[in-house]
């Protein structure tokens, strides 16, 4: 594995606000809001977190950047690959 998966899953770890946004990314693609309400944490952070994720490259708008309501959100490929280590390495 490379350096930069390292840094790239201490990013991640690092907040638990991007933890719980790519925890819940996993199961499938979903709203800011649900991911909030399944996290039981304020929309504000995770939207911080989908802002963070998506400048690195580990999260995708699902739809056009025009919507304002009702944006999906789902985990890239790098984004399924990062997870992934988090898992198996029990990281989280």
């Amino acid at each position: 594995m490379s350096e930069t998966n390292w840094d790239e899953v201490s990013y991640v770890i690092s907040s638990q606000y991007r933890i719980e946004t790519m925890r819940r990314l996993a199961t499938g693609p979903t709203t800011p809001s649900e991911i909030a309400a399944d996290a039981a944490v304020s929309l504000s952070h995770v939207s911080r977190a989908l802002q963070e994720l998506s400048t690195e490259s580990l999260v995708t708008l699902k739809v056009s950047e025009d919507r304002t309501k009702g944006r999906v959100y789902g985990l890239t490929e790098r984004g399924e690959t990062i997870w992934n280590i988090i898992e198996t390495e029990n990281m989280v």
